[in-house]
């Protein structure tokens, strides 16, 4: 079959196989790409309307054990950089990001050995007792395995009680690409594997939740794994539909182990289109301003994306790799009605909140992205001290002696 056939197919409304999938993102020129996934997008979303969510992506601590290949954002365990935020530190800026118009703590971070499920616990219960409308999108699926395997309680059960302590939905962070070889040679393939991660968000989606789902790729994966993995989320979607949108970003290779040269501009709208085309069950898909900057990020809008993702407000595993891109809602819908749409807001499961914010009140500027910690000192916070440490260098650190300088 010829791309021009296959093209034929995906504009009358047919499924993309494995291999038309492969050798339209192979070989169709970039315009024929994009504008096959603009003619989907307009199907899915024919009133014109582009969305993004004003919420904060808060690490909550950089200390992990999983050590993969592409980040420069963990720290060892022990290390003097290793921080984990407290509850009155969250709760700061939690209001900050209400006094901006968010509705959304986006919450992640390392697979810290001293932070059990009982913190998890009191912290979301914490945040609902203070912020009863507030909104916990939180622990992405190799942070619930991690929190399982600490714990010695299966997924399910770790779920639940993430659930009844005020979870409300889960990010697709950590799939990386969903193809163990390459889980293997990234050294993410113990913090979860391919299936693994396909299970915790079915899990997520029996229990209730509504999830996303991401793809990072430009590191050492073909392209045919990159459709592996777009299948793969397909398949989960038509089983339980609990994914509400997918949001693709490429490797940022600064300071990490891993290294390299980090793909183009080019290939990223090749990315987002071929996604828009065999994820036909997915309705929203995200644009990745923040790895490929304000002027890629619309011109996502003509390659199948509908929505421009977060305004974010802080952000620090991205930038560890050296990507710094800002855009406060000013910004964000600024580049949307550039490009002809109508600018809402909405909440994670894309319910519509309105017209942009600060059109409403006076919102202050945001010039750049915020980061965990403003004055980049390391350290748990005093509260982390009540709950049992498991490793030595807590154990030291709790009885006062200095961390080791790594």
């Amino acid at each position: 079959m010829t791309v021009s056939d296959i093209a034929g197919r995906v504009a009358a409304g047919g499924r993309l196989s494995r291999e038309e999938a492969v050798a339209l993102y192979a070989e169709a020129p970039t315009p024929l790409l994009g504008a096959l996934a603009d003619d989907v997008r307009a199907r899915k979303h024919p009133e014109g309307v582009v969305t993004y969510i004003i919420d904060r992506n808060v690490n909550y601590t950089n200390v992990c054990v999983a050590r993969c290949k592409f980040c420069a954002f963990y720290r060892p365990v022990g290390s003097a950089e290793g921080y984990t935020l407290g509850f009155d530190e969250i709760f700061r800026k939690i209001d900050e990001t209400i006094r901006l118009g968010g509705v959304q703590l986006l919450l992640q971070g390392g697979h810290n050995p001293d932070v059990p499920l009982a913190w998890y616990e009191d912290l979301f219960r914490a945040v609902k007792e203070r912020y009863p409308s507030f909104r916990l999108h939180a622990l992405s699926p190799p942070e619930v395995l991690h929190i399982s395997r600490l714990s010695q309680l299966a997924v399910p059960v770790v779920i639940d009680r993430l659930i009844a302590a005020g979870l409300d939905s889960i990010p697709g962070g950590g799939a990386e690409i969903l193809v163990d070889r390459v889980r293997r040679h990234l050294n993410c393939y113990n913090k979860a594997t391919a299936d693994q991660w396909i299970d915790v968000m079915r899990h997520a989606h029996r229990a209730g939740l509504r999830t996303t789902a991401t793809m990072m790729y430009g590191t050492v994966e073909t392209p045919e794994e990159r459709i592996e993995h777009l299948l793969r989320l397909r398949d989960l979607q038509d089983e339980t539909g609990g994914f509400t949108a997918f949001i693709t970003w490429s490797f940022q290779p600064s300071h990490t182990e891993l290294g390299g040269i980090e793909a183009t501009g080019v290939e990223y709208l090749r990315t987002l289109a071929i996604a828009r085309l065999v994820l036909d069950n997915f309705d929203n898909l995200q644009a990745s301003w923040v790895t490929q900057g304000g002027k890629v990020g619309q011109l996502s809008l003509a390659y199948g994306a509908n929505d421009m993702g977060s305004v974010m407000i802080e952000e620090n595993v991205v930038r560890a790799a050296g990507a710094e891109y800002c855009m406060d809602e000013v910004e964000v819908v600024r580049h949307i009605e550039a490009a002809g749409f109508v600018a809402k807001r909405r909440t994670m499961h894309y319910d519509i909140l309105g017209d942009p914010i600060f059109r409403e009140r006076d919102v202050p500027r945001m010039l750049e992205l915020a980061v965990a910690r403003s004055d980049g000192r390391g350290g748990e916070a005093a509260d982390l001290t009540s709950y049992e440490a498991r490793s030595t260098a807590a154990r030291r650190a709790r009885a006062g002696v200095p961390p080791a300088t790594v």
